[in-house]
C-alpha cells in the first residue's frame, strides 16, 4: 500500500505528483528544486544557494515521514551545469554523513522554472 507524504515546509507540486511516496518501508521523493516554500519562488543566488534549499526542501519532506538525511540511501541530482558540480558537492557534503548514500549526478538540458538544480532521494525507516 502506498501512503502520500506532503508537508508545507516544502514547495507545493506543481503538477500531478506528490512530494514523495512511502510504499512499505521506502520513501521515494520527487525532484526537489530550490524553491523557497514561504515565498513560492527560486532563491536567489548561485548554485550553492540553490543546492542548499534544493535539500532542505528534501529534508523537510523527509521530516514528514519521520526521517531524517540519514536515513537516505540514494540521490539523484541534476544539474544545468556540470560546470558546477564541485560547488553543488561541497553543500551536498555538508547534508551527510558517512556511510554516504549512494548517488548519480547528471547535466541536464534545463530543469523546471530555470532552476540550476533538482535532487530526488530514496530513504529508508
Amino acid at each position: 500500500m502506498k501512503k502520500v507524504i506532503s508537508t508545507q515546509q516544502a514547495p507545493a507540486a506543481i503538477g500531478p505528483y506528490s512530494q514523495a511516496i512511502q510504499v512499505g518501508n521506502l520513501v521515494y521523493t520527487s525532484g526537489q528544486i530550490p524553491i523557497d516554500p514561504s515565498t513560492g519562488f527560486l532563491v536567489e543566488g548561485g548554485i550553492k544557494e540553490q543546492t542548499r534549499q534544493s535539500l532542505l526542501n528534501v529534508k523537510a519532506i523527509l521530516e514528514e515521514a519521520g526521517l531524517t538525511m540519514g536515513n537516505v540511501v540514494k540521490t539523484t541530482v541534476f544539474m544545468a551545469d556540470m560546470n558546477d558540480f564541485a560547488d553543488m558537492n561541497a553543500v551536498y557534503a555538508s547534508f551527510f554523513t558517512e556511510p554516504y548514500p549512494a548517488r548519480s549526478a547528471v547535466a541536464v538540458k534545463t530543469l523546471p522554472k530555470g532552476a540550476l538544480v533538482e535532487i530526488e532521494v530514496i530513504a529508508f525507516q
